[in-house]
């Protein structure tokens, strides 16, 4: 995903390679189309496309390496990237259409633990998202998180990057900061914390901004620089605050914070 402020691309709605069955969504720079019943293909938006991002995202899966957490990779050909198909869509998707009951706050907790855990894993491999949202936490047939979409970063251990998928997060999971594209552990955390509110929530932050109203965007952010989070409660709003307040120095500290707090949701239950 690019960020919000970049210019609208031109959508070939009618293009399919061959071994594509139908599309099943499309973002900034390419289609997801269904092989078959395990298997995607990620491919650019016009036949013959600019492949760049795609490569980039291949060369960090296989840096990140297989994870529970992490969609897989299945291959990749001068068409595109096979992936791993997540049989649930997305989580914004089945929280808001699926037409399913509301989860329950314990499902909540999991889900937000599980995409903590994934976050984890790949910083431990020294990638950066740079997209961390809702629509790029896929569900497998379990209803377990794969997070997806990566076109982040991978660093060196002093800093320098070496793959660039040149992603930046969408305006209502971005840090503040003067360059939208200049991403550190922080600011990926920092869109944790509001994919953690949307969870907890059914929607994301600040509902009485519309989305793509006039200075929207603008009105976001602020909010964002003057430390106006939301104060909204749930189950896990101590840990989203620390995480938009950047008090956290490690998603595996998030990962240890919602266990806890799993732990504590179950001895309530039981008493």
């Amino acid at each position: 995903m690019s960020n919000d402020k970049a210019p609208s691309v031109v959508v070939y709605q009618h293009y399919c390679p061959p071994e594509v069955k139908r599309v099943l969504a499309s973002g900034g720079s390419a289609f997801i189309g269904e092989v078959d019943d395990s298997t995607v293909l990620k491919y650019p938006l016009a036949p013959g496309g600019d492949m760049t991002r795609l490569e980039a995202e291949k060369k960090l899966l296989e840096i990140i390496g297989p994870h529970k957490r992490i969609i897989a990779c299945k291959g990749f050909t001068d068409t595109g990237l096979y992936l791993e198909r997540a049989t649930n869509g997305n989580i914004a998707e089945y929280m808001l259409e699926s037409g399913k009951p509301p989860p329950s706050v314990k499902q909540r907790l999991a889900w937000c633990r599980e995409a903590a855990e994934a976050v984890a894993w790949i910083h431990s491999r020294r990638v950066l998202h740079c997209d961390i949202q809702p629509t790029n936490l896929l569900l497998d047939e379990h209803l377990h998180i794969k997070l997806s979409d990566f076109q982040g970063r991978h660093l060196s251990a002093d800093g320098k990057v070496l793959v660039d998928g040149w992603s930046a997060e969408s305006c209502k999971f971005s840090a503040p900061r003067n360059d939208p594209f200049d991403a550190d552990i922080k600011t990926d955390l920092f869109a944790l914390g509001c994919t953690f509110y949307f969870i907890m929530m059914g929607h994301a932050v600040y509902p009485d901004i519309v989305h793509g109203e006039e200075g929207w965007y603008e009105k976001v952010e602020d909010r964002f620089r003057k430390g106006a989070f939301p104060e909204d409660k749930h189950a896990c709003s101590a840990i989203t605050m620390k995480c938009w307040r950047m008090e956290y120095e490690s998603a595996e500290e998030v990962v240890q914070d919602l266990e806890a707090l799993e732990r504590e949701q179950q001895v309530i239950v039981l008493e």
